[in-house]
């Protein structure tokens, strides 16, 4: 058998897990070839219902709503998914086929030979926003980082280095790398995803199974399916399928800063008069709104969403419910309304040039940048009220 599969056989029930690179032509054939010779009751693929959908739909996002993206604050999510998505689009050029391939081949044979197929891995936007919310600020800033660096990376990707991802020793390598890096990062993308996987695998109908997943899952899912068929552990992640709450500590700290600042300048105007309390809520202003305006325009934002940055900043700083992104970007999207070829080459515009070029992806970097800049601000605004005020006494 093939290092990239595993047979389980648990008391006649028997599950075929099937590892791929997710822009290997091999990994298509393999699935393909799988299928055909094993026959199974049903074919588990590791997606969930809208990657399903977007992959066999290439032009998804020409009916995008940014405006209401932007709403339901998710413009981060769609940014992470496009770089994502795109990376893997990029790695699959050389190799001749798209991400996603080969599991559209294995829905394609279930279909063929009449074989119930599910989907059995958890929504992407949960996904996302469980990394995003269980990250320190530290590591929000190492993801974003990471996430910019692969959407600007030029790098090409022989084929064979991508064959060599279903190799036990080589992404083992990358795991211990991410989980040293990135530790919730792995957490939530690998360990997470292994149990959820497994989960709905061993839930699946029938009594042979043919799971196909990324080669990275396999040791993971195995494990977790060891246990499943042992009795040790329960096949329920409804736990892993919710946003998890923001801790006491969190909803705090949210209040903590601005509640802070908003006492200094108080402090200001009591033990330094009209001129001191003055110059502190000026010092404010500007430390915010300075940054906040500049990163807009490295962003190459409208005029109208650098001034609204500008104004803006200083007072969204002190609300926790609304950041300076949201309203640059609602601005920027309302007065460069993205149009339909932007809608068309999204994906394809996710590097340097196409972020300035493409309205979605500028009105995305304005969000993320602004939002960078008016944090930057209130550290640095915070840091210097305090030494004003040391200075008053």
């Amino acid at each position: 058998m093939s290092q990239t599969q595993i047979q389980l056989d648990f008391n006649g029930r028997k599950i075929t897990l099937v590892g791929t690179a997710h822009v290997s032509k091999e990994s298509v054939e393999e699935v393909k070839e799988t299928i055909k010779n094993i026959k199974p009751d049903c074919v588990a693929v590791e997606l969930d219902e809208k990657r399903a959908e977007s992959i066999k739909n290439p032009s998804r996002y020409s009916q995008l709503d940014l405006v209401k993206i932007l709403k339901r604050k998710e413009g981060f999510l769609l940014l992470a998914n496009l770089i994502l998505s795109s990376y893997q689009r990029r790695m699959g050029l050389n190799a001749g086929v798209k991400p996603g391939d080969e599991m559209i081949a294995a829905m394609n044979a279930a279909e063929e030979n009449k074989i119930a197929c599910t989907l059995v891995d958890r929504p992407i936007q949960i996904t996302l926003k469980r990394a995003w919310g269980k990250n320190t600020f530290l590591g929000k800033c190492k993801l974003l980082a990471t996430l910019f660096a692969s959407a600007f990376s030029n790098e090409e990707v022989d084929p064979n280095e991508i064959e060599k991802l279903k190799e036990r020793n080589e992404m083992d390598s990358m795991m211990d790398e991410l989980s040293e890096y990135m530790p919730v990062i792995k957490e939530v993308l690998i360990d997470e995803r292994d149990r959820y996987l497994a989960s709905k695998i061993w839930d699946s109908e029938g009594n042979n199974i043919v799971a196909v997943l990324g080669a990275g899952h396999l040791p993971g899912v195995q494990a977790y399916l060891e246990k499943l068929g042992n009795d040790q552990a329960s096949s329920n992640v409804k736990e892993l399928a919710t946003l998890p709450k923001p801790g006491i500590a969190g909803k705090i700290f949210a209040f903590l800063i601005p509640a802070c600042i908003i006492g200094l300048i108080v402090a200001g105007f009591i033990y330094g008069g009209v001129h001191a309390g003055t110059q502190i809520l000026s010092t404010w202003f500007l430390w915010n709104a300075i940054p906040a305006a500049i990163f807009t325009a490295i962003a190459f934002g409208h005029p109208i969403a650098i001034l609204v940055g500008f104004i803006g900043a200083p007072f969204t700083s002190l609300c926790p419910f609304i950041g300076i992104g949201f309203c640059t970007a609602i601005v920027q999207a309302t007065v460069c309304k993205p149009k339909v070829s932007d809608m068309e080459t999204l994906q394809d515009d996710v590097n340097f040039k196409g972020f300035y070029k493409n309205r979605i992806l500028r009105t995305l970097l304005v969000f993320i940048l602004s939002s960078i800049g008016s944090t930057i601000g209130t550290f640095i605004g915070g840091a210097d009220i305090i030494s004003i005020l040391n200075n008053i006494h």
